[in-house]
C-alpha cells in the first residue's frame, strides 16, 4: 500500500507516469530528480502519512524502495 501512495506522490512531483516507478527505481539516476524534487517527495510523504523523516534518513533514500522502507520505520 505505501508503495502504491508514494508512486503517486513521486509521480505527481515529477510529472510522470506511475508505470514507470518500480522500488528499485533510484531517484537520481533513474527519474531525473534534482535535491528540490526529493525535498518535495520527501514533504509530499510527510504529509500523506503525518510523519516526519528525519535528515539522516532522507540524505540515505537513494531508491523508491528505501523511501517504502523509511516510511515503514517512521509508522511503526
Amino acid at each position: 500500500m505505501e508503495l502504491e501512495k508514494l508512486k503517486a506522490i513521486i509521480a505527481d512531483v515529477l510529472n510522470i507516469d506511475t508505470d514507470d516507478i518500480t522500488e528499485d527505481t533510484t531517484f537520481v539516476d533513474d527519474l531525473g530528480a534534482d535535491s528540490l524534487d526529493v525535498f518535495q517527495i520527501i514533504m509530499g510523504i510527510e504529509e500523506e502519512y503525518d510523519i516526519e523523516i528525519d535528515n539522516e534518513t532522507v540524505e540515505q533514500i537513494q531508491t523508491v524502495g528505501d523511501a517504502v522502507e523509511a516510511i515503514r520505520a517512521a509508522i511503526q
